[in-house]
């Protein structure tokens, strides 16, 4: 989706703000407030620049700038914002998710579901010299049904199964749901009685065809499963958007950009379209 960046970088610094709370002002790398190296990486994202690319591509935009709060002889080095994305912990990220996804109306039915992004594309030679071999990184989310919000991640290079997965995700968010819509991938019975004693309707199909099985899932499917599409809806969102490929290097890096995806996707529907 086209975007006005203006918009987006205000909202960006808004929420940064937000999500910081106390260490907002705070310095971070090259005596810069942790919200502005927050705000940089999210427009470094939304854009499709390069570290070396941002700052140049900042001195020629001058209301980006105002927002920020920068002059154009005093703008970061690209280290210095490619050393903020270190020590920046994933705590941030995931702060600025959870407030970009409590702007949008939160039903309280949520669709449960992974899917994969490469990583590949990142460097093929600094995989081998560091003698990892993960080509691909699985990521289970969750996401509202009617506003299509993100509330929250879970990635794994190791590929654990979505009965583990799912559970921790939901945990982590029971007490704002009602519902949680998965397909057969994330069913057991220690997994629905879990949800059940959180206090979170599962509406999980079953494996199998015998009569009361066909007969469970009819009636899944009469109470909201089909919204279950609209996690894959987030995801084709993302991924065309931002792509389907992370680039950074380091596996703890690339967990913090696939997070930072989503919050930019949340903040991109807060954004006025072109």
């Amino acid at each position: 989706m086209e975007i006005d960046i203006l918009d987006f970088v205000e909202q960006c610094r808004d929420l940064a703000k937000q999500a910081l709370g106390k260490h907002a002002g705070e310095p971070a790398s090259g005596g810069f407030a942790r919200w502005v190296h927050v705000v940089l990486h999210c427009f470094r994202l939304e854009e499709g620049h390069s570290y070396r690319e941002t700052p140049n591509r900042l001195k020629y935009m001058s209301e980006v700038r105002d927002v920020l709060g920068l002059d154009q002889d005093e703008l970061p080095d690209y280290s210095t914002i490619y050393k903020s994305f270190d020590r920046l912990k994933m705590w941030v990220w995931r702060a600025l998710l959870r407030v970009s996804a409590q702007q949008h109306p939160q039903s309280g039915h949520v669709a449960l579901d992974s899917t994969f992004f490469d990583r590949h594309a990142a460097s093929s030679y600094y995989r081998q010299r560091s003698g990892n071999s993960v080509q691909t990184l699985k990521v289970t989310t969750l996401t509202d049904v009617e506003s299509l919000a993100v509330l929250d991640v879970h990635i794994s290079a190791r590929w654990k199964h979505d009965t583990k997965t799912g559970p921790q995700v939901v945990r982590r968010n029971a007490d704002d749901l009602l519902s949680v819509a998965a397909d057969k991938a994330f069913h057991n019975w220690h997994t629905k009685y879990e949800f059940y004693a959180l206090g979170v309707e599962p509406l999980i199909l079953q494996r199998g065809s015998k009569p009361l099985t066909t007969g469970n899932n009819t009636l899944i499917r009469t109470k909201g499963y089909a919204q279950r599409w609209m996690a894959e809806t987030s995801y084709s969102t993302t991924k065309r958007s931002l792509g389907d490929a992370v680039r950074a290097l380091g596996w703890y890096r690339q967990f913090r950009e696939i997070v930072l995806m989503f919050a930019i996707i949340n903040i991109e529907k807060l954004c006025e379209p072109l």
